[in-house]
């Protein structure tokens, strides 16, 4: 993977039927022990090393971060904010309480959002993040690489990444690696429709 600044980069976790939060926005599924203790992995994939980008290694190269007001609203809940000074945009057109002083709120088309991105970004990369924002870049042709780590979890409901899409977008698989025990890191690339 180059390291080309600028880039519009997704990274997100999904359950195994592609849903990013549970029915109430929940993420602790991500990071509980499992109710049965059953191991994420056995066998020789237990056995692996990871080889997966982490995320401190992703956010290094972040300029700016887009995240949909929902995100924005769970994110906002944790002890610290998991974002240190760097820009954060709020695609919303309500506003926000109490946000951190690195935060700022817009509301236009995708295109524009990811602009003004970019525009606080400098010569980083943007990191967009919410199923809603992700799913409209996406449509917009706007997205240069995403990866998404699968956990070995069914939800049945819940925030779908992808469901939902406009139209059908072709991805080129440029990695495929072990996350820690049991999840799957995949890179993406999409196909960009040069019409757009």
């Amino acid at each position: 993977m180059d390291n080309l600044p600028g880039r519009v980069r997704v990274y997100i976790a999904c359950s195994l039927d592609g849903f990013i939060a549970d029915v109430h926005d929940g993420l602790d599924w991500l990071t509980q022990p499992r109710a049965d203790h059953g191991p994420l992995a056995s066998g020789n994939w237990a056995e692996r090393p990871a080889d997966a980008l982490q995320y401190d290694d992703f956010f290094r190269d972040v300029g700016c971060l887009l995240m949909g007001r929902r995100t924005y609203d769970v994110v906002s809940t944790f002890d610290e904010w998991p974002y240190g000074d760097t820009p954060v945009i709020v695609a919303t057109s309500r506003p926000l309480d109490d946000a951190p002083p690195t935060v700022t709120t817009a509301s236009a088309p995708i295109k524009n959002l990811i602009a003004e991105a970019h525009d606080a970004a400098g010569e980083k990369d943007v990191y967009l993040d919410g199923g809603n924002l992700i799913r409209q870049a996406l449509d917009a042709d706007q997205i240069d690489q995403i990866i998404v780590t699968q956990m070995p979890t069914v939800l049945g409901r819940g925030h779908p990444l992808f469901a939902g899409a406009d139209n059908p977008r072709e991805l080129t698989v440029t990695d495929v690696l072990k996350f820690e025990d049991g999840m799957v890191q995949l890179h993406l690339m999409p196909v960009h429709d040069v019409a757009k």
